[in-house]
């Protein structure tokens, strides 16, 4: 009895990200479009790009044919300490180019912060909106976007999805992970009425709030750091799960690697700065919105939560084997278990990939343990610098 209540607690942390994960999926019933509204408000579309003469004019090219009127946007490019001709390409394609170069403040954060007091200080927009330069955008964006400001909303988040889910089997495992990560969850959250938190593509922010709340999040995973302060400021984001922005994804192992070590690396060090503080900051407020960004921060990368669940499995069922009767530890395990299942499938289903989703699912075991190995060995990038990520095929 000790040995299986010893077991139970020290599964909390898997059995509540479980059940955290099991909740949102439950909420993540898709919803209709909404109608929409005469165009009215003016958005800046920006896009921070470091070295992408190869694609940037590609990006501006598909954002010049939103279903916008032109009078009513502008896109400005910053070209952050490029080496190349990304600023004569952005040029040639149609955008305002605002070129900085600065060797000591690097990364897309400060891009965002020029790029934001540049719109401010003209006053010809409403909102800003971010579009990373390896993206292409649905026609509706800033209709999606315009309908929830006209309602209220000071900051949105469009749908973040993979444009080239069939260059590999990692691009396809990729689409579906970020249909768990960004669909899923923004669609339960967006029910429960709190933050679906920023992706750092897609996002969208009123000049009302980047005049209250200033853009100073410098870390790698800028956009999860501005998200926390809008909702201690008491800002939620909104989910326009009807638009979406579609980035490239690398296919390679190699460009993987990098990229995989700059997101979660960046993600944990915001968990540890700020998890367990928000925690207690929600629950001494009772803000269901501070909460919730804690339990979004808390709950791991689903490998860790997956591998937490079977060693709680492995170990129940040792000990029932051991007892001659089931510890009621296994009853946890199955809960865990069948939370995760309906989780992952879930993900897959909203992602469209069908049958070949399903087959890149079965190589996750091989992606698991490459994910291991990846904390073995010792990361190759400076902290905080942007490092852009290796496009595999030009873009024309």
């Amino acid at each position: 009895m000790l040995l299986d209540l010893t077991l139970l607690v020290l599964a909390l942390p898997v059995l509540a990200a479980a059940g955290y994960l099991l909740l949102l999926t439950l909420l993540s019933g898709q919803k209709p479009a909404p109608p929409r509204m005469a165009p009215r408000l003016k958005f800046d579309i920006i896009i921070p790009a470091h070295n992408e003469e190869a694609g940037i004019a590609r990006t501006v090219a598909n954002l010049s044919r939103l279903d916008w009127p032109e009078q009513l946007r502008r896109i400005l490019v910053v070209a952050d300490n490029c080496t190349d001709a990304t600023a004569e390409r952005a040029r040639e394609a149609g955008a305002t180019v605002l070129v900085r170069h600065n060797q000591e403040l690097r990364g897309k954060g400060y891009a965002l912060q020029l790029a934001f007091d540049k719109s401010l200080e003209e006053g010809f927009a409403d909102a800003v909106v971010v579009v990373d330069a390896d993206t292409e955008v649905t026609p509706n964006l800033l209709h999606a976007f315009a309908l929830r400001l006209e309602a209220g909303a000071h900051a949105v988040q469009a749908h973040y999805g993979v444009l080239n889910p069939e260059a590999s089997w990692r691009t396809q495992l990729m689409a579906v992970s970020m249909a768990l990560f960004h669909k899923v969850r923004s669609l339960g959250r967006e029910r429960l009425g709190v933050s679906c938190g920023l992706r750092g593509n897609g996002m969208c922010f009123t000049h009302a709030i980047i005049r209250r709340v200033p853009h100073e999040a410098f870390s790698i995973v800028e956009d999860l750091e501005y998200g926390i302060r809008l909702g201690q400021a008491g800002e939620r984001v909104h989910y326009a799960w009807e638009a979406e922005a579609l980035g490239e994804m690398v296919s390679g192992e190699k460009a993987s690697r990098s990229q995989r070590r700059r997101w979660e690396g960046g993600r944990m060090a915001m968990m540890r700065q700020y998890g367990l503080p928000l925690l207690a900051e929600g629950l001494g407020k009772r803000d269901r919105v501070l909460v919730d960004l804690a339990m979004d921060l808390l709950v791991l990368p689903l490998t860790w939560v997956v591998l937490g669940a079977l060693a709680l499995t492995g170990a129940s069922v040792a000990l029932s084997l051991v007892q001659g009767h089931l510890a009621w530890s296994v009853w946890a395990a199955a809960f865990a278990a069948v939370s995760l299942v309906l989780y992952v499938m879930r993900g897959w289903w909203v992602s469209g990939m069908g049958a070949r989703g399903l087959l890149a699912l079965a190589r996750a075991p091989f992606y698991v343990g490459w994910k291991l190995w990846l904390l073995t060995t010792r990361p190759e990038e400076k902290k905080g610098e942007w490092v852009r990520t290796t496009r595999e095929t030009p873009k024309t």
